[in-house]
């Protein structure tokens, strides 16, 4: 403690000393630093967008359904299990993470997690011919990835500038796209290039999983622990140390930072000692935990991740059965990755958090019921075909339209929005709260998804823009600005919706949320 008191100290009076150009430097290798540790932990979301966009390609190839012994009869049944299992795995993951990431630290617990991943990867990687063994890899994969997706918002959130937290808090859904991305052309790759009676056609896609997963592991190394969870466990002269690595800045203002951090950390700590779950349920904890279960459950509630499961079978619904809809599938993947990186590269820090989900969900909603009403007014052909009529053009811009829409909104938004809206006393919880809804309702749409398109047809379209209308009603009543603000001021704010910071509650900086009313 001491020592970090005389580095605090040696610190403000260097500042004074420090040319403009030596702070410059500083500052570029700074935001150079912070970008590296935001690529390293959004691996995390390479790997889940990957996963999400293989499994679907691998389940259709005719090597994989021989090694595994099943028909076509079977098809509708392994594939639900296949991608659903997963999301159950990283659903109970969720609520595993938080007491690993609070033990432990941010830093271990992605290696853990990275860890994990790699045996249920290499698992569903061994041509075992059991789809028993083959489901039980998909829940431990699940488990791994469902522990990062906890870990990652939670470790960007507490290392960013306020400055660069939106943007590279959105590099977890960038980096999901272009896994996405990536998985499209590797399954449509393997399936050109390698015979149907080769098992690697299908164990290639499934392998390739490793690389990604030893980068976020290993890269850990490359980075040091939070520095507001080294605070909170009184680490000082480590969480100094860390601060200045990523602020690679050791003037003043780093140290009024640090400072900040600390006063911040120990005066909610010093609240209320001891946390109890039921803390949570208190008025203003549970407004910021419902608002975090509430924006990812939108998230999966837009319709998006089922077109990234299932974007054949929609392109089908448009313009038949056909080659066509696995191209419109991967421009779609293209798509979703120069949105996703112009929204997160130009426009994250610019535009209003709230102001961007509310106008996103409602440009989504008119897409989505649009495309609804030319599909059933002008059904697709069976048979497929090149032919595609002006209405499944209409349709198909549409549906671009609404992506694009979804990556500059719903898609990158929610990650860094949940992970910043909480003090550091529940943000593990309420962190863990939210990305588990995420899970939760991924699961429930995968399973649910195959069986809406089958039934509902041109319905499937509607249903999503019913749930866009209702998302974005939803965000103009109770969704609260954080941009421009550190995470101890958010803390200080009561959670209340609307567009500007509450000016008052900022001010006061001696008072914190309350853990109990009365």
């Amino acid at each position: 403690m001491e020592e970090t008191q005389s580095l605090l100290r040696r610190s403000s009076d260097g500042a004074r000393l420090l040319p403009a150009a030596a702070k410059m430097n500083g500052t570029t290798l700074g935001k150079i630093r912070a970008y590296w540790l935001g690529s390293v932990v959004c691996m995390g979301g390479f790997l889940f967008g990957y996963d999400s966009g293989i499994a679907g390609g691998v389940l259709t190839m005719a090597s994989f359904q021989s090694d595994y012994r099943y028909g076509g009869a079977d098809k509708t049944h392994t594939n639900s299990l296949s991608v659903g299992l997963q999301q159950l795995g990283g659903f109970l993951a969720c609520f595993l993470a938080w007491p690993l990431t609070d033990k432990l630290g941010r830093k271990k617990s992605l290696m853990i997690s990275s860890f994990i991943f790699c045996i249920g990867a290499l698992i569903q990687t061994i041509n075992t011919h059991s789809l028993a063994a083959f489901y039980v890899a998909r829940v431990v994969a699940g488990l791994g990835l469902g522990a990062a997706t906890v870990a990652v918002p939670m470790f960007n959130s507490e290392m960013m500038p306020k400055e660069m937290r939106g943007q590279v808090g959105s590099f977890f859904q960038w980096f999901y796209t272009f896994g996405i991305f990536v998985s499209y052309w590797v399954d449509y790759g393997v399936a050109r290039g390698i015979a149907s009676t080769n098992p690697s056609q299908w164990q290639i896609p499934i392998g390739i999983q490793l690389a990604p997963a030893a980068f976020l592991g290993l890269g850990m190394l490359t980075v040091p622990e939070s520095t507001r969870w080294l605070t909170k466990k009184c680490r000082h002269d480590e969480a100094w140390r860390s601060l200045q690595w990523i602020r690679a800045d050791d003037s003043q203002a780093t140290a009024d930072e640090m400072e900040e951090i600390r006063t911040g950390v120990m005066e909610e700590a010093m609240a209320t000692e001891g946390f109890q779950v039921k803390e949570l349920l208190e008025r203003e904890n549970f407004k910021r935990v419902f608002a975090a279960f509430a924006v990812f459950t939108a998230q999966q509630a837009t319709g998006a991740t089922a077109f990234a499961y299932f974007g054949p079978q929609y392109f089908n619904l448009i313009v038949g059965n056909g080659d066509q809809s696995l191209l419109l599938t991967a421009i779609f993947g293209a798509v979703k990755v120069v949105a996703c990186g112009i929204f997160v590269l130009f426009f994250s820090e610019r535009l209003s958090r709230r102001q961007v989900l509310i106008g996103g969900a409602a440009f989504m909603a008119a897409c989505q019921i649009t495309t609804a009403a030319v599909v059933k007014s002008y059904p697709a052909s069976n048979g497929g075909g090149q032919y595609v009529p002006p209405s499944g053009i209409a349709t198909i811009v549409l549906i671009y339209l609404f992506v694009i829409a979804y990556n500059f909104s719903w898609g990158p938004m929610p990650w860094p929005y949940v992970s910043e809206i909480f003090p550091a006393r529940i943000r593990e919880p309420g962190v863990a709260v939210g990305v588990a809804s995420q899970w939760l309702f991924n699961f429930i749409f995968s399973l649910t998804t195959p069986y809406m398109i089958s039934s509902l047809g041109w319905g499937t379209f509607l249903l999503w823009g019913i749930f866009d209308v209702v998302i974005a009603v939803l965000a103009f009543i109770f969704l609260k600005e954080t941009r421009g603000l550190s995470l101890e001021a958010i803390a200080h704010q009561r959670f209340k919706a609307g567009n500007l910071p509450d000016d008052a509650s900022v001010k006061n900086k001696g008072r914190f949320v309350e853990h109990h009313e009365g």
